[in-house]
């Protein structure tokens, strides 16, 4: 057996393993909320009626199901995009057309990962209009659904097709150092991306306005001068014209940085609460998270990079899928297609960063604003109107939560007792 096909092998079993853990996930994420269905637990019993609690446990049953049908599709086309002949055919007919230019095989691959695309379109259509509609989360249209994608595949172009023609030619410039000045290019596009997405991208999508001026707004503004956070607004989104979901975030650097709070969630919290949503997200800045999970990502990436350049340098990493070596162009596309399946196995630690990002935020918070009840109040209407599963399994937790559960939260908040406005340390 030849290298190409041991490592064909590899990557086959590596799928395998993949798609059982993520359906494994599912399964066991499912017993678990079975075993629990019978009540709330009785920490919880002040935080969801029996029926918004039964509600919840359905609405888990039924996300759980859809996930684990979205992981044997995505294996499936995996499978095949990487194991039939269709891409190494489409490369050699494209390029035979066009030429091996970096223009070239830049559209090469962004018309293949566009067609990849277009296999999860029936599975996202049935999640927004019937799984969401079916639990009264749905607000979006059928048209409004058709122009996000028809603006997020022009956007994606506009965007990726001159970073991907940027990287294959620093591959054929730079020699066998290209993964690092391509490394430098991405990072310098993602500040780029972070600074510029909410005024050129995010408005694209929705509608930022000011927060009206008002008691709450005075509140907020009082807040942000209590912890020295200088942002250019406090925005709302008009995020219930897609979804009844609520959440708050905080984007952008330098004189672009702001808040936004979803319009849903200024009708369900009341004002104390939403002052304790935004100090959150205050904590968050004031902590550096977004400039440290920049610098995790770099970090990450260049590992990725560099990985990249040694398979690129393997004649049996494109004779393992039928590609002729030569080119670099197909590397990207096949490394493409599995980094997310080995990136899979590392989300424990990074989902593991994210929640003590959540915890120190939500110690902000409570200081900020005197104590930790305004927080408990916005994260206990939070999990009701999302209704949120309260009992998830510990490993599935592991695998797919960014931020704590309601349960550890309140933990959290409790063992660090209630702190003084007058003991916040700035």
């Amino acid at each position: 057996m030849s290298s190409g096909a041991v490592f064909a092998l590899g990557v086959g079993l590596l799928l395998a393993a993949w798609w059982a853990a993520r359906v494994g996930l599912e399964q066991l994420n499912r017993r678990h909320a079975l075993a629990h269905a019978g009540a709330a637990p009785e920490e919880f019993r002040h935080v969801m009626d029996a029926a918004t609690y039964a509600r919840s446990v359905q609405y888990t049953l039924a996300q759980g199901r859809f996930e684990q049908v979205a992981a044997t599709v995505d294996a499936v086309v995996r499978l095949g995009a990487l194991f039939s002949p269709a891409l190494p055919w489409g490369y050699r007919v494209w390029t035979a057309g066009l030429g091996e230019s970096a223009w070239s095989v830049g559209a090469f691959l962004l018309a293949a990962g566009g067609a990849l695309s277009l296999f999860g379109l029936p599975l996202d259509w049935y999640h927004q209009f019937r799984l969401e509609q079916r639990f009264g989360f749905n607000t979006t249209t059928p048209r409004l659904w058709w122009a996000d994608r028809a603006r997020g595949l022009l956007l994606a172009a506009a965007l990726g097709y001159p970073l991907v023609v940027l990287v294959l030619g620093l591959m054929a410039w730079a020699g066998a150092g290209w993964w690092v000045w391509a490394w430098g290019a991405w990072l310098g596009f993602q500040v780029l991306l972070q600074g510029l997405a909410p005024v050129l991208i995010l408005p694209l999508f929705n509608r930022f306005t000011p927060l009206p001026a008002g008691p709450l707004r005075e509140r907020l503004l009082r807040l942000a001068a209590r912890t020295r956070f200088r942002a250019r607004a406090i925005q709302v989104m008009d995020g219930s014209k897609r979804s009844r979901h609520s959440n708050a975030f905080f984007t952008g650097f330098g004189r672009f940085r702001k808040i936004v709070l979803y319009d849903t969630l200024v009708e369900q919290l009341t004002a104390p609460e939403l002052e304790a949503v935004l100090a959150h997200e205050i904590g968050h800045y004031r902590m550096r998270h977004l400039p440290k999970l920049l610098l995790g990502s770099a970090a990450g990436a260049l590992a990725g990079f560099w990985l990249l350049a040694w398979l690129a340098g393997r004649a049996w990493f494109y004779e393992g899928f039928g590609f002729a070596p030569g080119h670099p162009g197909p590397a990207l596309l096949l490394f493409g297609l599995l980094a997310g399946v080995a990136g899979f196995w590392l989300a424990p630690l990074w989902r593991g960063w994210s929640r003590r990002c959540e915890y120190q935020a939500d110690a902000f918070a409570a200081a900020a604003v005197g104590g930790p009840g305004p927080l408990l109040g916005a994260l206990r209407q939070l999990a009701e109107k999302n209704l949120s599963n309260l009992t998830p399994h510990p490993c599935y937790r592991r695998f797919y939560y960014s931020h704590p559960t309601l349960r550890e939260r309140e933990r959290a908040l409790a063992a660090r007792g209630a702190p003084a406005a007058a003991g916040f340390g700035l």
